[in-house]
Parts: C-alpha cells; sequence; structure tokens
C-alpha cells in the first residue's frame, strides 16, 4: 500500500476520532488498537484520551509489559484492570462464543473505568476486515455496549491500518496478530489458568529456539489429547527438522502428549470440531 493512500487513510480516521470527545480506548496492544491509540493522542491530545488493557491469565506478560511501554512512549495513560472472565462460565466452558464472554468481561471493565474518569467513548480497534468476518462473537459483544469502531467507520482493513502504523512509524506496524491465550485451547475443553500458563511458556519456547524466525505467527494450539505447533510457511522447515522444538513443547506441561507440525492459519480451531466436554487437567 503507497504512501499517498496511508496519508489518506491516517487522515480519515483522525477525523473520525476528532468527534468523539474524551475517550477510553480498549488497547490489547495489537497494531489495530495501536493505531486507534496513536490516532486518539494525535487529534485528541494525550490529557483528553487514555488506554485500557485487560489483565488477565490469557494475556501474555510479554504483551502487557509491551502495550506499557508503548503507551509511555507516547505519553498515554495506561489503565489496567482485571477482568476475571475465568468466574463466568460461559468462558470457562470454552464454545463457540467464549470471545463473546471474554469481550462482555473486557467492555463491561471499560465502560466503568470511563464512567469513572469522565470519558465520553469507548473505542475499539475493530477494523473492517473484523466486520465482513462472520464468526466474530467478541464484535457483537462490543457494539451491544456501545464501543466505537473508528478504524472500520474510516474504511480500514487490516492491510491499511498496517500502513498507517508503518506512516506513524509505530513499533507495531509488522507485529504479528497476537489473539488471547484462550484461543489456543480447542473448543470444549475448559479454559484454566495452569492450560493458558503451558500454551504461554511452551510459545515462549518455541519461539527461543527458532530464533529470528520466531518473530512471526507461532501458535501452539491445546487440543487435550495432542498438541499442534504452527508456524509461518517459510519456518516450517526450520520448525521440522529441530527436534528440540517438540521436547520443549512437553517440557512447558504438555507431558508425553504428540506434537505436530503445521502451516500457521489464523482461526484454524474454528474449523475444527469441538472436543467432547470434559474438566481440564
Amino acid at each position: 500500500m503507497g504512501e499517498r493512500t496511508a496519508i489518506h487513510g491516517a487522515q480519515a480516521l483522525l477525523t473520525e476520532i476528532s468527534g468523539y470527545g474524551r475517550t477510553l480506548v480498549a488497547f490489547s496492544g495489537g497494531v489495530d488498537s495501536s493505531v486507534v491509540v496513536a490516532a486518539a493522542a494525535r487529534t485528541l491530545g494525550p490529557d483528553r484520551m487514555a488506554a485500557v488493557t485487560a489483565v488477565s491469565p490469557s494475556l501474555p506478560d510479554e504483551e502487557l509489559l509491551a502495550a506499557t511501554r508503548f503507551c509511555e512512549e507516547l505519553g498515554v495513560a495506561h489503565h489496567r484492570v482485571d477482568t476475571h472472565e475465568m468466574d463466568v462460565s460461559g468462558y470457562r466452558a470454552n464454545g463457540r462464543r467464549r470471545c463473546y464472554f471474554c469481550k462482555s468481561s473486557l467492555l463491561d471493565a471499560a465502560r466503568a473505568l470511563a464512567a469513572e474518569r469522565g470519558y465520553d467513548t469507548v473505542a475499539t480497534g475493530t477494523n473492517t476486515d473484523d466486520v465482513v468476518d462472520r464468526f466474530r462473537p467478541g464484535i457483537a459483544a462490543a457494539a451491544e455496549r456501545g464501543a466505537r469502531t473508528p478504524l472500520a467507520d474510516a474504511g480500514l482493513g487490516k492491510s491499511a491500518v498496517r500502513a498507517v502504523a508503518r506512516l506513524w512509524s509505530l513499533p507495531t506496524w509488522d507485529k504479528p496478530a497476537m489473539a488471547c491465550l484462550a484461543s489456543r485451547i480447542a473448543y470444549g475443553i475448559e479454559v484454566t489458568p495452569n492450560r493458558l500458563a503451558r500454551v504461554e511458556r511452551a510459545e515462549i519456547a518455541v519461539r527461543r529456539l527458532l530464533g529470528p524466525a520466531g518473530k512471526g505467527n507461532v501458535r501452539v494450539r491445546d487440543l487435550d489429547t495432542s498438541v499442534r505447533i504452527e508456524v509461518d510457511r517459510e519456518s516450517l522447515p526450520a520448525v521440522l527438522r529441530d527436534p528440540r522444538l517438540a521436547e520443549a513443547v512437553r517440557e512447558a506441561g504438555f507431558g508425553e502428549l504428540p506434537v505436530a507440525v503445521h502451516e500457521f492459519r489464523s482461526g484454524s480451531m474454528n474449523h475444527l470440531p469441538p472436543v467432547p466436554r470434559r474438566l481440564s487437567r
């Protein structure tokens, strides 16, 4: 995408946000919400906006640290709220609407914070590509709670968002998509802190062993009776010829479960049949 197109997209986004009033941005640390944070800071000023990040076992520690650094560099206030989605039975049960319960917890916490701190608007990083995806229960939860979607409303899809991030020299412009850790657990398997923690440990170990290739997309999928490592196509040969990766996954907490390797595919868990519901280990 050319610089002229990126400039046009940036201007459309700034114009969209300019009418929001005092704004609180739900900030995951990814490229989409980071562009919304940066745009709000540019058009409203850091004193009339802030970012809020949900803190829970499903957020990797590295992501929280990165989100904090990002806000510090922009001079933006960064609120961290405990969302307690583990207390929600619908989330723990890990059905296909899990994201609805997760996003509901986040937006309820964000709205409460906005009311307390005097923010007029809560905004998310939903873009036009997200809107057309038919399997996005979290978007419905946010819409029900009145969250604004400046990227989508300004007509920006994922590639346009990255172009704006690059135009503004944001460190997230080439950051791989990073869904929450719960998205690595097959539907039907109860989400628990233990399962989330071992997925996080396994992904850290795989990235470390892959070296530079580990900066791309890396997923460790918990399929209950097996584990699947997913990486970008160009990283597949390195993974397939390195037996240490499977061993590192097992040592992270997966024991003797068989480990397979696949090419990364966003939303791949949505295409697997749910595992018959059982108590998690």
